[in-house]
């Protein structure tokens, strides 16, 4: 399970001194956590992604900002944080095959324009999944749906 992996990987990362892959870590780990404690549930591995894959996305976004200031220590500490979270998610799919599958989704859902847009969305968010982002997906439909 993945919840045993991150804290076998937070002990590593604790004798190893390496003190980024840490925080990383317990930040994941953090919010795991409170998610569990708000919703009083236990968050299953699919859930555990969504939440990394937001902590990811919250740090590419914030990674324009960081390089509009020129703080290159921050901005190689965002891309270290972003590359340690990427090893948790499953593989990211290429455009090509993001295109791939919501073509398909699109034939599934007999969707002809702009107006089908959000059941397209919302089919491609459950089949894709964290292997690629929201705005990608997000892109490609307006593409394909013009």
């Amino acid at each position: 399970m993945l919840k045993e992996k991150l804290l076998a990987d937070l002990k590593n990362c604790m004798k190893d001194k390496n003190v980024v892959r840490k925080n990383v870590i317990q930040m994941v780990r953090a919010a795991i956590l409170q998610v569990e404690k708000d919703k009083q549930i236990t968050l299953d591995d699919n859930q555990i992604i969504d939440i990394i894959a937001k902590e990811s996305k919250k740090r590419k976004d914030s990674l324009s900002d960081y390089e509009k200031s020129g703080r290159q220590d921050l901005i190689n500490e965002i891309k270290e944080e972003i590359e340690i979270l990427a090893e948790y998610l499953p593989k990211q799919l290429s455009i090509e095959e993001v295109e791939t599958i919501v073509k398909q989704i699109i034939k599934e859902e007999d969707a002809t324009s702009m107006k089908d847009m959000g059941k397209v969305m919302k089919a491609a968010k459950e089949k894709i999944g964290a292997s690629s982002d929201g705005r990608t997906i997000n892109e490609i439909v307006k593409k394909l749906l013009a």
